[in-house]
């Protein structure tokens, strides 16, 4: 967990929320951080929980970073700060996970007159056994425990747990603030291009930057496009795309959404400032020229839906050959 001793430029309101609860000594049992990747959700929490375990918390209410609370917290070996995730991504948070939160939480916090703070991420990967048990938690609450829950996609929770939470939405920045700070972080000249690739959201360009993302996302265009010509095969692009480690499949049917989208949109003639891909504009606008609109909603509609199936237990290898099977059809009519 990052230990920057202050929250993102674009988190002010949010932190004023949080400020506002423990200057009001009326800190709520539970708080669900909802928003888009890249917005720095986890370090919100972390920055939250920090300043609740804090022994010596400075005028602003935020941890000082020196005493022996704030220590074991950036050490992550803090008695009352628990973390509870997958034990791989994708995967749920199965319920002996929960089963033994809710022994801990039987338990008095190890420091007097402190708080105990539990974070979950991403809550949505409870399973509906883990989420029945968490209930409890929060119909019976401990005393003195906060229970922060990230989530990306909030409404996957049960109602039951979303509405035993207060709300703190976590939105995406302007992008005059997210282009200064990614200057800071010295991202090169690429650095509007890659925010427009995040969807607007900082802490994902900057990754992207790190990742090479343009680049990478080129080569898996020029795949596409080659499916299309039927220049590549599709069985072998949709065997390395399934077993590429660097770049997450959802994030390549991400690009495939935004491509044809774009496709859309320049069949009606959008400038590149509308388009998620601007830098491919002349390659969509060649497509759109000689596509049915009707055919690529269908097909966008099956992108989306296979970005929605690439948690269960359908092989996902299958599931990208069907596409790029669909995708080629399409391109023969």
């Amino acid at each position: 967990m990052s230990t920057q001793l202050q929250v993102y430029p674009w988190q002010q309101d949010n932190w004023r929320q949080l400020h506002g609860y423990i200057e009001q000594q009326r800190l709520p049992q539970a708080l669900l951080f909802s928003g888009a990747a890249g917005q720095g959700k986890r370090h919100l929490a972390g920055y939250y929980a920090r300043t609740l375990l804090c022994q010596a918390p400075l005028a602003d209410a935020s941890a000082c970073g020196h005493c022996i609370a704030c220590k074991l917290f950036d050490a992550q070996t803090h008695p009352d700060f628990v973390t509870i995730e997958p034990d791989e991504p994708g995967k749920a948070i199965g319920i002996d996970k929960i089963r033994q939160l809710i022994v801990k939480l039987a338990l008095k916090p190890q420091y007097d007159d402190a708080y105990r703070v539990v974070i979950i991420q991403p809550a949505d990967a409870l399973n509906t056994a883990s989420a029945n048990a968490f209930l409890k938690c929060l119909e019976e609450p401990t005393e003195r425990t906060c229970l922060l829950l990230i989530s990306e996609q909030p409404s996957r929770l049960p109602a039951t747990i979303r509405s035993r939470c207060q709300k703190i939405d976590c939105l995406t920045p302007d992008h005059e603030l997210a282009m200064t700070w990614l200057r800071q972080q010295r991202v090169g000249e690429q650095a509007d291009l890659l925010l427009t690739l995040a969807q607007g959201s900082p802490l994902l360009a900057q990754q992207y930057a790190e990742l090479n993302m343009i680049q990478l996302r080129q080569q898996y265009f020029d795949a596409w496009l080659q499916v299309a010509q039927g220049k590549e095969n599709l069985l072998t692009v949709a065997e390395l795309w399934q077993k590429q480690e660097k770049i997450d499949l959802a994030v390549v049917l991400r690009w495939m959404a935004s491509w044809i989208a774009d496709i859309v949109k320049c069949a009606y003639r959008a400038e590149s400032p509308a388009l998620s891909n601007p830098d491919l504009k002349n390659a969509l606008q060649a497509l759109a020229e000689r596509l049915e609109l009707k055919s690529l909603y269908r097909f966008y509609d099956n992108v989306l839906t296979t970005k929605s199936q690439l948690n269960t237990q359908l092989n996902k290898q299958l599931m990208v050959e069907q596409l790029l099977i669909s995708w080629s059809q399409l391109n023969r009519h």
